[in-house]
């Protein structure tokens, strides 16, 4: 068994010869957040990543090219329920980093917040993600990424409303669109490119956009930047 670097800092390939799965080096010795496995190489933990558990690893496995959450990124995690992707993207920002996740659900909060009791560098926020001015206090910004995983109809508009409160030019978006949650009657790839036209209008400019099959149906993950003032 072996560790390789990907293209992205922070995100690994475990395995031998092609049988390699994604992993993230864990930042807590021994700890497995959701039943992962977890993989001690020389004096380090890696858990593995499994894009069937997470849309940002299939986005990853699928060939995303731009991965703008980056040791050290301050992250506004919009949608982190209980926190089986949060946790790898603890992980990624490490000790320098920060992970505001932002979770509605009491039920899924309480696993959250107890995954930030052994992780600093979690910080929950339990709150409605459409209303970004009720947390404004507890963010720790600024913010470099906003990451978001929201099974709602207007997905695009909360977006850009958090974007309005907690960032400027230049800040880095990843989005994973569900089709199925926006109109479960049009085309999948009209109700894609609708969202896409929202955010450019919103001055969002969009760098790539990733379909998520076989790992989830009906998904895209879309990265932009913001381009102008929104």
């Amino acid at each position: 068994m072996s560790v390789k670097r990907t293209a992205f800092p922070g995100v690994f390939a475990i395995g031998d010869g092609d049988r390699r799965s994604l992993a993230t080096r864990s930042i807590v010795r021994g700890q497995s957040v959701y039943g992962e496995k977890v993989v001690t190489i020389g004096d380090e933990d890696y858990r593995l990543w499994m894009p069937r558990r997470s849309k940002l690893a299939a986005a990853i496995r699928n060939g995303l090219k731009n991965m703008p959450i980056q040791p050290g990124s301050r992250v506004l995690y919009l949608g982190a329920a209980s926190g089986t992707t949060v946790s790898h993207v603890s992980d990624i920002v490490g000790t320098e980093g920060v992970v505001n996740a932002v979770e509605f659900s009491p039920v899924s909060a309480r696993s959250l917040v107890r995954l930030a009791d052994s992780r600093p560098n979690i910080l929950p926020i339990v709150e409605d993600a459409r209303h970004p001015m009720r947390y404004s206090t507890l963010v720790a910004g600024p913010i470099d990424v906003v990451y978001q995983d929201i099974a709602q109809p207007d997905q695009a508009r909360i977006l850009c409303d958090n974007l309005l409160v907690y960032c400027s030019i230049g800040t880095w978006v990843m989005i994973a669109i569900k089709a199925r949650s926006i109109d479960s009657v049009a085309p999948v790839s009209t109700v894609f490119e609708r969202e896409i036209e929202t955010l450019e209008r919103e001055g969002i400019e969009v760098v790539e956009r990733v379909e998520l099959e076989p790992y989830e149906r009906d998904h895209i993950m879309v990265v932009a930047r913001v381009a102008r003032d929104i």
